[in-house]
């Protein structure tokens, strides 16, 4: 058996045999439960594959090479099959065979091309269409060759060499990361069942579709003119809706930067283009604002223009356009589209009906967003019911406490049900009984599972995940309120040990990359990797501090520490911080702060930068391997925040770089930069380790070899644990320096080293972990 699939009523189970006696070959039913024997609805020598049931349950496609499995490449067709002339009932011989309704000689298939077995196949919600997907043959016989053996050692007759050229639409390292996805690339072609017609949609000049759920219109997409700026801007495409029945084109969105999905329900923190439940209409998110567009006319309208407040990220600091708040979805008629302001949610109407606020959270700091109990599953109509109350998530901004608000109607006042000082989620809701599940944590607090009903009135907790926790000591968190530099209100997330003493002086860890204070009630589960764990820091009598930060565009580096130094001394000014053990760690966009940092402030008495860039130049003509996409855009558009190119901004490039300001560098430093980092080019980490080797400043660099940005092998992880460990603890503690910082790991030494090393891991997370008496 290589497949198989259960209708919906579970009544009906379908498989696909592939046989050593050939003949057997073929897709078989069977009723679960009955004495039958299976019923072969079609067989004969060949592949069958891609069970397709619609949703109703009632019919079911599939594809078969069965007529021409002889043929290079083999030439599929695909057959729909009707269970029964009433949906769910029982299989008999009745039933008719699997009819034959798609193949390459059927009028509108377009010559060239194949039905390709690897593709997708799906109904549309309604039924009525049946979308397959197709290729050019020549592109399906390259898929159905074996894979081509390693690559021989290079001979002196044989050439190996890539071209970079200007003209490619993506250079040479993203075709070669895309490359089997590019060969594997397929089209959308639909077949309408009430007229038995076909249409090939999408080609190579238009190679994404998403249909509605009817089928009848598509949102097409077409990225060829704007491939090459990904390298230093972004992804963009032309945004089509298509006329399924025809495969007319109608452009829609010019340039358009975004997703494209159905935003049934389940719309995200960006502004993707989401198409109604209905297919009347779609709302799309650019140029700060929320658009309808109308369907199939194509007619755009401006949304949230009269609303009076933002729907944009005002938060957002990066040089480029800031993305949408979100959107909560459609509601399932398509008469309203729910969307987010910072705080509220607001049901708008593609049709110009005026908008309405569903929610008064910006005068209590209390941000509300929809959530979805249900699932949009398939076999589910899609959007959320307008005639059901709402619920809502809600989280107070400043405090970080959370809680849930039901909303009875678009024109009620929500009702609290829930609120406090834990992070709650919702994980799902009891298909027929009012029980939902939740989770409620802490940074104490474990994310057990408390079962509740839609009154959220009792919370019972069900699990017990991590008994051993109350044998150790943990910690607590509580939020910093700070200004940075430049008067701008700023908070920290501190944590402390759970017998944290005011009275005392302690030894503080500050952790950074942007904005951290809103995981204040997150559960940290003491693991190794390649980061200081917060809990098990403060377990072992540190303070952690994680601050936010805010950027200025041109200047990260100084944006951070105009953040960073009045953050710790709104903590050292309470009295407990032993100004003399101050520690920082950061990895990637934290490690490259930490670097920068030190050459600005000898504050901190020991410091960890994890794949650090230090040097700007450099990198940003650098490749991030991992999807053989060019640097340039990190600069330009995002996170590293320069705002343009080095011809144009060259001082911006030097002045954020530490490496021409590494001579001010007094800290001890210690660097994590492996050599298949496939994110921040690992000479980055080289060039910062041998400026200050040629210094004579006290430096280190762990490399995992073979490890890419992050640690992921087990053994590799324990080990920098504790090396880490041991360089704050050497510090920050003053306890021994361990034999590595004493006297170096010479390479023919290494492997007898770390098994001696490996060893210690466990007698030290033992030792080091205070246990409760």
């Amino acid at each position: 058996m290589l497949e198989y699939s259960i209708a919906k009523d579970s009544k009906t189970l379908l498989y696909a045999v592939g046989s050593k006696k050939e003949q057997t070959d073929g897709v078989y039913a069977v009723a679960p439960g009955s004495d039958a024997a299976p019923a072969p609805l079609l067989t004969g020598k060949g592949h069958y594959t891609k069970l397709t049931w619609d949703f109703a349950g009632r019919r079911l496609a599939f594809l078969s090479d069965r007529d021409d499995q002889s043929s290079k490449p083999a030439k599929f067709k695909a057959y729909l099959w009707d269970r029964s002339v009433s949906v769910g009932q029982a299989l008999s011989p009745a039933n008719p065979a699997p009819v034959e309704i798609v193949s390459t000689a059927t009028a509108g298939f377009r010559a060239g091309y194949g039905i390709l077995d690897r593709g997708a196949i799906s109904f549309s919600r309604d039924g009525s269409r049946l979308f397959l997907s197709c290729a050019p043959l020549d592109q399906i016989a390259a898929l159905e060759k074996e894979a081509p053996p390693p690559a021989p050692v290079p001979s002196d007759d044989k050439v190996q060499a890539d071209l970079w050229s200007w003209r490619d639409d993506y250079v040479q390292a993203m075709q070669k990361v895309r490359a089997v996805q590019d060969r594997s690339r397929s089209y959308r072609a639909v077949y309408r069942l009430s007229d038995k017609s076909f249409q090939q949609i999408s080609d190579p000049t238009m190679a994404g579709l998403l249909p509605s759920d009817d089928g009848r219109v598509a949102l097409g997409t077409d990225d060829r003119a704007y491939r090459h700026m990904v390298d230093y801007d972004g992804a963009y495409n032309d945004v089509y809706l298509v006329d399924t029945a025809t495969g007319a084109r109608h452009l829609a969105l010019k340039q358009f930067r975004g997703a494209v999905g159905t935003g049934g329900g389940r719309g995200g923190g960006g502004g993707g283009v989401q198409l109604s439940p209905d297919g009347t209409h779609a709302i799309a998110f650019k140029d700060k604002h929320w658009w309808s567009i109308g369907v199939p006319d194509g007619k755009i309208a401006n949304l949230t223009s009269q609303l009076g407040v933002a729907v944009h990220n005002e938060d957002d600091d990066h040089p480029d356009e800031p993305p949408a708040y979100g959107a909560g979805g459609w509601t399932k008629d398509g008469k309203w589209a729910l969307l987010y302001d910072r705080y509220d949610v607001w049901a708008v109407s593609p049709d110009g009906a005026p908008p309405r606020k569903l929610t008064d959270g910006r005068k209590s700091q209390l941000q509300f967003r929809v959530v979805r109990l249900d699932t949009d599953a398939p076999d589910e109509e899609r959007g959320i019911d307008a005639s059901k109350p709402l619920l809502l998530r809600a989280e107070n901004l400043e405090t970080r406490d959370t809680g849930f608000y039901s909303l009875a109607s678009f024109g009620a006042p929500p009702q609290k049900l829930l609120m406090g000082a834990k992070n709650y989620r919702t994980l799902g809701k009891a298909k027929d009984a009012d029980a939902i599940m939740v989770t409620a944590t802490t940074f104490h607090d474990e994310p057990d599972i408390h079962v509740t009903d839609s009154s959220f009135r009792s919370l019972k907790k069900v699990t017990e995940a991590n008994p051993q926790q109350k044998q150790i000591l943990w910690g607590s968190g509580e939020m910093i309120h700070f200004r940075n530099a430049d008067g701008v209100e700023l908070e920290a997330a501190l944590y402390k040990p759970e017998n944290f003493d005011p009275s005392k002086k302690y030894p503080m860890m500050i952790y950074l990359y942007e904005r951290l204070s809103q995981n204040l009630n997150t559960f940290v589960r003491p693991a190794p990797g390649h980061s200081i764990n917060i809990t098990y820091y403060v377990s072992n009598g540190y303070l952690v501090l994680t601050p936010d930060i805010v950027y200025s565009t041109g200047h990260p580096g100084q944006s951070a520490l105009k953040c960073v130094l009045p953050a710790i001394q709104a903590v050292v000014d309470k009295g407990y911080v032993n100004r003399d053990a101050i520690g920082i760690q950061g990895h990637s966009w934290g490690g490259y702060q930490t670097a920068y940092m030190l050459t600005q402030t000898n504050l901190f008495r020991a410091a960890e930068a994890g794949a650090p860039v230090a040097n700007m130049i450099s990198a940003y003509d650098g490749i991030r391997w991992g999807s053989g996409l060019p640097r340039q855009f990190q600069y330009e558009k995002t996170q590293s925040r320069i705002g343009g190119t080095i011809w144009e901004y060259p001082l911006r490039f030097i002045e954020n770089s530490p490496i021409f300001m590494v001579d001010r560098v007094t800290t001890p430093l210690l660097i994590l930069q492996n050599d298949a980092d496939d994110a921040v080019p690992w000479y980055q980490g080289l060039e910062l380790f041998l400026s200050l080797r040629r210094l004579g400043k006290e430096v280190y660099l762990f490399d995992y070899n073979g490890e890419p940005h992050h640690i992921n092998r087990r053994p590799n992880q324990k080990d920098y644990t504790v090396r880490l460990q041991q360089f704050f603890d050497h510090f920050l503690k003053g306890a021994p320096e361990p034999e590595w910082m004493l006297k170096g790991i010479p390479y023919i030494e290494r492997e007898q080293e770390k098994e001696k090393f490996n060893a210690v891991y466990e007698s030290s997370a033992e030792d080091k972990k205070d246990v409760k008496k």
